[in-house]
């Protein structure tokens, strides 16, 4: 799929769910599940490829060499990737949104700064310039009214959709009537569990088109990963741990093994 595609999903009037993704056999398994758009985010970058915590800095260049191997497991699923780095300047934020194209990158996720002007100009140079990736703009303003503010500007410049940083769902209405027809999108923090959270429809009806779940398989996996490791020091074998069958690690991808070595040489040229 392409970045009309991904557009195409933020004015359906409905919600898709985008879990993240993070190496050719997460990207594999949510397609089995029948995700229809997943996001690679630099959380998921920094925990399994630098194993640092997020210091949103995660180098542009990392996310789009780990993109160009998830393509392949997506069989056309659009691919969001988080855009931190690389984005000062108008020109830079052109170069690097052209390499996230080349690595199959159906949409930004532009993290904005302190000075929304620049932030604003550019997303109107990438919204001129590198019209073949969908924009969808972070607004992390200084409480709700500046937020609110961020968006206006950032949907003027051009922007496909705008996210708004730190705003409860039970907010999302003022942005609606704020924004009439701006299609939202939201991300489901790992840090906020429980209830309170609205439904699929009641998110639509506030005009929120896509909701992000960066980190929900990376912890997962993880914590997997550590009670497997657990139990192989304590008892010699991980006969306790519930995981995936061999067979069916073998068959994620289903792809020629020429396939994967044309891959694995482009990588390393």
């Amino acid at each position: 799929m392409t970045a009309a595609d991904l557009r195409a999903m933020l004015v359906a009037g409905r919600v898709t769910h985008a879990p993240g993704v993070y190496d050719p056999a997460s990207a594999a398994l949510a397609v089995r599940a029948g995700h229809r758009a997943v996001h690679l985010s630099g959380p998921a970058i920094s925990a399994t490829m630098l194993g640092a915590p997020d210091l949103g800095f995660a180098p542009a260049t990392q996310i789009a060499d780990r993109a160009a191997i998830l393509i392949p497991a997506l069989g056309g699923v659009p691919l969001l990737a988080d855009a931190d780095v690389g984005y000062d300047s108008p020109d830079h934020a052109v170069w690097t949104a052209l390499a996230y194209q080349r690595a199959g990158i159906s949409g930004l996720c532009l993290d904005d700064g302190e000075d929304a002007g620049r932030t604003a100009e550019r997303i109107a140079v990438l919204a001129e310039r590198v019209p073949g990736v969908a924009l969808i703009a972070r607004a992390r303003g200084d409480g709700l009214d500046d937020t609110f503010e961020r968006c206006r500007a950032y949907a003027a410049a051009g922007a496909d959709a705008v996210l708004p940083v730190a705003v409860r769902e039970a907010d999302l209405g003022r942005l609606r009537a704020a924004l009439p027809g701006v299609p939202m999108v939201a991300c489901r923090s790992e840090t906020e569990t429980g209830g309170g959270r609205l439904t699929g429809a009641e998110l639509a009806g506030l005009g929120v088109c896509l909701v992000l779940h960066p980190l929900a398989a990376v912890l997962a996996a993880l914590r997997a990963a550590s009670l497997a490791y657990r139990a192989i020091a304590e008892e010699g074998d991980a006969e306790r741990v519930d995981r995936m069958p061999p067979a069916a690690l073998a068959t994620l991808t289903d792809r020629p093994s020429r396939e994967i070595c044309r891959e694995i040489n482009k990588i390393d040229t």
